[in-house]
This record gives C-alpha cells, sequence and structure tokens, in this order.
C-alpha cells in the first residue's frame, strides 16, 4: 500500500523498531506541519493509507473530499480530529486501537515532572540563576503534601503510585461514576467538589475530553484553590472554561500552573499570556512523546495497516464502510 505518515516533527519513527513492520510497503513520511488542506490534498494524492501521529492533524470533510485513493486512516486512541461520518461518506476506514486499560507511563511521568519542577520552582531557579541572582525562594517538599487527582483513569492512577512514593496524601474528584470506582477500590474521595479544590496543594487533570467534559474545570474550581498551590494539566486545554486559567492567575489562586496543553497547537506565538507568566511552567504537549511510548504506538498503527492489506482488518471505528 502507499501509505503516508503526516507530522512526525523529528523523522523519529523511522530510527525505531516499529517502522520494520511496514516492509513491503510504499511510504512516504512528512516532517512539517501542513495546515492548509488544498495544500495537504496534493501532497497526499496518491495515499491508500494515511497515518496520524495523534491529533496533530486534524481530519475533516474537505481534506478527506479531496483524497481519491484513500482507503485507510490508521491511528491510535481517541479520535475527536477525524471527522467519522466524512470518513464514511467517502469510502474510508478508520482504524483505532482504543488500548483499554493499557498502561500509559510516559504521560504519566511527564505529569509527575511537572509536578516536581512546580514544586521546587525549577524553571524559574534556573533563569535566576542564569542571570545571576542565584536562588529565588525556597519550594516545596511533596511529603506530606496533598495531592488532588481528577479523574479515575489509567493515567491518573500511575500518577497515584509516584505520589505515594514521594509520600504524599492522594484525593480524588471524577464523574459520579469515577468516584463509585474509587471509592469501591479502597481510596480516598474528597467530600465535595469544593473541598477537592480548597484542600489540595497539588491538582492534577486526567480525563478525557469530549462534549460532555469540554470546560468541565471552571475559573471558580480554579479560583478555591490556595495560593501556593499548582493546577497541571497534561491532558486537554478544552477540559479548561475559555480564559479560566488567567483570569485565575489574576487573583492568585492557584498561585502556579503548569501546562503541557494549549488551545492552539503548536503553540509558537511568544506573547502568548500563558508562555510568558512566570508562575507558570509550560511545555509543548511531549506528555506522550519519548521514544518507548511512540514505538508501542505506532506498533499498533502498523499492525492495523497490515490487517487491512490482508484483508481482515482490525479495531475498525466504522466497519459499515469494509466490503472485503
Amino acid at each position: 500500500m502507499k501509505v503516508h505518515i503526516l507530522d512526525d516533527w523529528f523523522d523519529t519513527l523511522r530510527t525505531l523498531p516499529s517502522f520494520d513492520k511496514l516492509a513491503g510497503h510504499d511510504v512516504t513520511v512528512w516532517n512539517d506541519h501542513m495546515e492548509d488542506v488544498d495544500v495537504l490534498a496534493k501532497r497526499l494524492d496518491e495515499a491508500e493509507a494515511l497515518v496520524l501521529f495523534r491529533e496533530r492533524t486534524p481530519v475533516q470533510a474537505a481534506l478527506l473530499d479531496g483524497l481519491p485513493n484513500l482507503k485507510l486512516i490508521s491511528q491510535r486512541s481517541v479520535y475527536p480530529h477525524v471527522d467519522v461520518e466524512a470518513c464514511s461518506a467517502n469510502g474510508v476506514l478508520l482504524s483505532s486501537n482504543m488500548h483499554a486499560g493499557a498502561p500509559s507511563t510516559a504521560a504519566a511521568e511527564m505529569t509527575f515532572a511537572l509536578i516536581l519542577a512546580s514544586a521546587r520552582q525549577l524553571p524559574q531557579q534556573m533563569a535566576s540563576m542564569q542571570s545571576g541572582r542565584w536562588q529565588l525562594a525556597p519550594g516545596q517538599t511533596l511529603s506530606g503534601r496533598r495531592i488532588g487527582l481528577y479523574g479515575y483513569g489509567r493515567i491518573a492512577k500511575q500518577v497515584a503510585i509516584y505520589a505515594r512514593a514521594f509520600g504524599m496524601e492522594v484525593v480524588w474528584w471524577a464523574s459520579t461514576e469515577g468516584r463509585a470506582r474509587a471509592a469501591q477500590a479502597g481510596e480516598t474521595v474528597a467530600e465535595s467538589r469544593e473541598a477537592f479544590f480548597d484542600e489540595s496543594d497539588f491538582v492534577s487533570l486526567h480525563v478525557r475530553l469530549k462534549p460532555t467534559t469540554r470546560s468541565i474545570i471552571t475559573k471558580a474550581d480554579l479560583e478555591a484553590m490556595k495560593p501556593t498551590a499548582s493546577f497541571i494539566n497534561t491532558s486537554r486545554s478544552g477540559l479548561v472554561a475559555p480564559g479560566a486559567l488567567l483570569a485565575a492567575l489574576k487573583t492568585g489562586r492557584p498561585g502556579r500552573m503548569a501546562l503541557d496543553v494549549f488551545d492552539t497547537e503548536p503553540l509558537t506565538d511568544t506573547t502568548d499570556p500563558l508562555l510568558r507568566h512566570p508562575n507558570v511552567i509550560v511545555t509543548p504537549h511531549i506528555g506522550y512523546v519519548t521514544e518507548d511510548e511512540l514505538n508501542v504506538q505506532f506498533s499498533d498503527i502498523y499492525d492495523q495497516i497490515n490487517a487491512y492489506a490482508t484483508g481482515a482488518p482490525i479495531h475498525m471505528i466504522n466497519p459499515d464502510v469494509w466490503r472485503g
């Protein structure tokens, strides 16, 4: 098959063991990010299989209508960036392994790295030293402090393991169903949503973005936090109400934030107020971007391509388009 891979910005995929699974296919890897739909359609004109690098490129009707040879879109995990109806209308199969129950250590490790960086103000301390001022201010010890984990899923559970290893108290909040599952597992669930935000020294968000969770974190939630507390988001920026982050920062509640996700990605505007705020640590959505994690993810993706090529597709999201 003629396989095109989008948005491999650092040409990483060729260096991973899983890439060998594409042997025998005609593979084109694109290392830049193209937003112009017309240009993108010309690039992909001969593509039979399209590989998406997470959610970096939206695939909507305007693009699909311009790809007459496309038969398969292969990706991993959730697909809010893909117009499934338009895929079906164009006879394109979407395959995506939802990997339920699989561990996700890369995102959990990144989350805890941001927790540590926020507690000890590592970027700010580095900037202070580089400017000749030596120490900036005292940091915080994690042991004995409370971390509030919002969302009772696999990534949050892994973060909880790290937090307990550091001697932290773990408290949960989630949907009604999530809170019930946490309580059944013997976990500590906050008495109320208000108490969860008010009493936590760190709040880390771990919820999937979908219509029912968009803007689930409000300005009032953030402003209920302590001036000494930190808010960490490595999930999706759309989970937080528009403008809530900056509004809360102006009140000093919470006093610190660490963000790996943004409304606009890639975010290259150096004047963006979140990027320039002295109390915000920012990273460019690298929670899942490790060689190990990418090798696992794309191994699944290549398996989907090979399964399709042999006439036995797997992980079908819109199976009605498959005709054998």
